[in-house]
């Protein structure tokens, strides 16, 4: 699937690709929920259909990934929520075999995230991933997230890569669409983000379910 020698640099998602999405759902779909209605005093069913509305209302824009944001909105410690269950983050299968045999190749490796600051913080001192990095990039250092064209721009700005050596890994379709019209020309989705969750049957860009189908070997 992956023809390694006409790939320069990679470009790697975090949640849902590098780390399990099961640990980002349970949060915002269940566990702040309850804890929003437990802080605030509210019903709970009522809390968590508001709450759903409410995140839903910001998807796709930076503000759905900034914990600052919801902290203020929620009236809630987002990061010591997440805090709470951060014994939950979890490497995806075949990860650090995979990050670690890119690290000693002659690849460009990058973390490119939507996470906020205080969340990749929190996963790489439960995950040590950071290590295996050239660079890592976070969406809101541009105040734009990766499904806009602009923030493509404003990474190719501060850290140059030819697009058509370039390999993009995400779960993120629509980041995905957006590194396609900027002119990446490799790219990539996964099929099951989320371990507890159904594995996605059909995707608009080529899918792996594991890196194993990718690995590559130790001549790179």
């Amino acid at each position: 699937m992956i023809d390694w020698s006409q790939i320069d640099t990679v470009l790697l998602d975090m949640d849902g690709t590098l780390l399990d999405l099961h640990y980002d759902n349970y949060f915002w779909q269940q566990y702040m929920p309850r804890r929003y209605a437990e802080i605030h005093r509210r019903d709970a069913a009522e809390s968590h259909s508001q709450l759903n509305r409410q995140i839903e209302g910001a998807r796709g824009t930076l503000a759905w990934y900034c914990v600052d944001h919801w902290s203020e909105q929620l009236k809630l410690d987002i990061p010591a929520l997440k805090q709470e269950v951060a014994h939950m983050i979890r490497m995806r299968p075949y990860v650090e075999d995979f990050l670690s045999r890119l690290h000693h190749s002659d690849k460009h490796v990058v973390l490119v995230t939507n996470a906020h600051r205080k969340v990749l913080d929190i996963k790489l001192s439960r995950t040590d991933i950071g290590r295996w990095f050239d660079e890592m990039v976070v969406s809101h250092d541009y105040r734009v997230p990766k499904e806009d064209l602009r923030f493509w721009h404003r990474l190719h700005a501060t850290h140059p890569f030819e697009p058509g050596r370039t390999l993009l890994i995400d779960d993120n379709e629509s980041v995905l669409d957006a590194a396609r019209r900027y002119g990446v020309a490799h790219l990539l989705t996964l099929l099951q983000p989320d371990s507890k969750a159904d594995k996605r049957l059909e995707t608009r860009f080529p899918g792996i379910h594991h890196f194993d189908e990718i690995m590559p070997d130790g001549q790179l």
